[in-house]
């Protein structure tokens, strides 16, 4: 059998952007991305289009993530900027992204979040996790009414990224597959 997917979120699991300002995370660095070219921007998803993104991402987080078991892929309005950005910072290959298409920061009036059912049709049934700042209650029950396999949402606080205890929740749900 496969290895479950790992969806994965680049603002707020990876980058703490709502940590305070000028306080970088302990381990973290600084990467200054351009806004051209940034997916977000051109959909008119970020406010100030003049200065670059701070972003912040710990190195540590890139061999953790492959340590998991996962078959790991970028659920970002980055997309497959995550790639250019993102994952060399973190030690990661190349990995597939999912295409939001039109559904890219497109508020939904049922309350689910804008990137589930793009993450249902690219998981074709198979288990995964979903690491997100963002899913609520109407994606838990979205997700257990359409998806047959095994899913894990599981919510990052977008002030302080992943921890030890993330990776430790998602080390086993990984386990019980199978």
């Amino acid at each position: 059998m496969s290895r479950p997917l790992l969806f994965l979120d680049v603002d707020g699991p990876l980058n703490p952007y709502a940590a305070k300002a000028q306080r970088r995370p302990e381990g973290y660095t600084t990467l200054r991305v351009p806004r051209e070219g940034d997916p977000a921007w051109e959909h008119g998803g970020l406010r100030d289009r003049t200065q670059p993104l701070r972003v912040w991402l710990n190195p540590d987080h890139g061999r953790a993530l492959l340590s998991l078991g996962y078959e790991i892929c970028w659920a970002t309005a980055w997309m497959n900027t995550a790639n250019t950005w993102i994952g060399p910072v973190l030690g990661l290959p190349e990995l597939p992204f999912v295409d939001f298409g039109s559904a890219l920061l497109n508020e939904r009036p049922d309350g689910v979040h804008w990137k589930s059912d793009p993450l249902l049709e690219y998981t074709d049934g198979r288990p995964f996790a979903w690491v997100d700042d963002e899913q609520g209650d109407a994606d838990h029950t979205h997700v257990a009414a359409r998806h047959r396999g095994s899913a894990l949402l599981h919510h990052v606080n977008p002030r302080i990224g992943l921890r030890n205890e993330d990776f430790t929740t998602l080390a086993a749900f990984a386990a019980s597959i199978g």
